[in-house]
């Protein structure tokens, strides 16, 4: 399978301005999406500057420039206004790997999971932890990685909005949310480093933020009103940023789940997760629940942007695969059964593994090649440690990932920086069978 995305369309766009041609300073991301698409212009210096945008240009998405940029171009808006040019394509999926530019690439990180938990992003609370971010930023860039998984709404506790019958009606209560997060993506792309958000958490329980985001599981028109006033905004205001790199809708949605219900839809039947470990956060929703949360969220990303990357991170293989018993939650067939939204599925799978009582589970990861698993997708590691690793190094354990079909590791952020610092190293400079490491954004 090849080209697994919403949509692959790409316009060369060319944008004049009232004083001539060349990206207006204030042109914003959302003005992006509605300028006309025409013949691309011949190079030039930009039009206009400003103190805070000195270098805007007058870009297409199709090289303008070929000797400049020998793929395509790509245009963006950092969080000043300005619109600024990359060489380097997006990340996509070509059979079961992740690629830029017709090159296997390999994911290589750590999780920030968070620095104040759920108090990171919007009504200026990036400005307050930026330092902190940019810290786990540069620990990353000087270990040689690429990439980072972030949370973001986790509960939300302040972002997103709700109004007092947990209604969504913005982003935040100050509206600061895009420009912190903006802000973010351009920290990490100063280092070359993808950020992929997780919005949600279902790992654990907030019991003074529970209705919120049991509306959004449970009642579909509370869910839509997250679609629309919240996801689909942010989707479209930092598509085309380079450090962009996908969309993590959940966290764990095991630890919410039901364990031990037999429907007739096999599909929400988790009677195979019984005893399982599966439901430890509470056993609040039924599969079908989670399921649907998960496909009209995935449907909105893609029609906001046709190219995203998207995934749901899953506890472990139990609920990730059709091997030995297990069965595939995350399979486009269920995702689309519990919510009906054809478009709504993952491009890409991603699953956690730790070592319980000093032993990896039969199904884990580092008990087997991708290919094991019989997926389709690629899948990335998205949560492991060295304390829960079994014995073994973070360097084995990223060489491990590396070597054996897999499309990423990203170790959790519980480990001192001298760990993950040295597990990510262990891949830097690699291009190998596994995929290039050190890519450009």
């Amino acid at each position: 399978m090849k080209g697994v995305i919403c949509v692959a369309a790409l316009f060369c766009v060319f944008v004049s301005t009232v004083k001539g041609q060349g990206f207006s300073s204030s042109l914003t991301a959302s003005k992006i999406d509605s300028v006309r698409s025409v013949a691309c212009p011949v190079c030039q210096p930009p039009a206009a500057s400003t103190a805070q945008c000195p270098a805007c240009h007058c870009e297409c998405l199709r090289p303008a420039c070929p000797s400049a940029c020998p793929n395509a171009e790509r245009y963006y808006a950092d969080s000043n206004g300005c619109i600024k040019h990359t060489c380097a394509g997006r990340v996509t999926i070509e059979e079961k790997h992740l690629v830029q530019d017709g090159q296997r690439i390999f994911l290589s990180g750590a999780n920030t999971a968070w620095v104040s938990y759920g108090y990171d992003f919007g009504n200026s609370q990036y400005q307050y932890r930026r330092n902190q971010f940019i810290q786990r930023l540069d620990l990353v860039k000087n270990a040689g990685g690429n990439s980072m998984r972030t949370w973001v709404h986790i509960h939300g506790a302040t972002s997103p909005q709700f109004d007092s019958n947990s209604y969504v009606t913005g982003l935040d209560n100050d509206g600061t949310f895009l420009a912190d997060f903006k802000q973010y993506l351009d920290d990490a792309l100063a280092r070359g480093i993808l950020i992929f958000p997780t919005l949600w958490n279902g790992a654990f329980v907030k019991p003074q933020w529970t209705s919120r985001l049991q509306g959004l599981i449970k009642d579909t028109s509370k869910l839509q009103s997250y679609l629309d006033k919240a996801l689909i905004p942010w989707v479209k205001a930092v598509k085309d940023h380079p450090a962009l790199g996908g969309w993590d809708i959940i966290n764990e949605m095991e630890g919410f789940i039901k364990p031990g219900q037999y429907n007739s839809e096999s599909c929400f039947d988790t009677r195979f997760l019984q005893n399982s470990g599966a439901g430890w956060a509470g056993q609040l929703y039924t599969a079908q629940e989670l399921l649907r949360f998960i496909n009209w969220q995935a449907e909105a990303i893609c029609r906001a942007d046709p190219q995203a990357l998207v995934t749901a991170g899953s506890w472990s293989q139990n609920s990730q695969t059709y091997q030995w018993g297990k069965k595939n939650l995350y399979s486009d067939q269920c995702l689309i059964k519990a919510g009906g939204k054809a478009n709504g599925i993952l491009t890409f799978y991603s699953t956690h593994s730790y070592a319980w009582q000093g032993q990896f589970g039969s199904e884990a990861v580092f008990n087997h090649q991708f290919s094991d698993y019989n997926l389709y997708k690629p899948l990335v590691v998205a949560e492991f440690s060295q304390t829960k690793g079994a014995g073994r190094s973070a360097a084995q354990l990223f060489n491990y990932v590396y070597d054996n079909g897999y499309s990423g590791a990203w170790i959790w952020s519980d480990e001192t920086n001298a760990v993950q610092s040295a597990g990510i190293s262990a891949l830097n400079g690699k291009n190998g069978a596994g995929g290039l490491v050190n890519f450009p954004l």
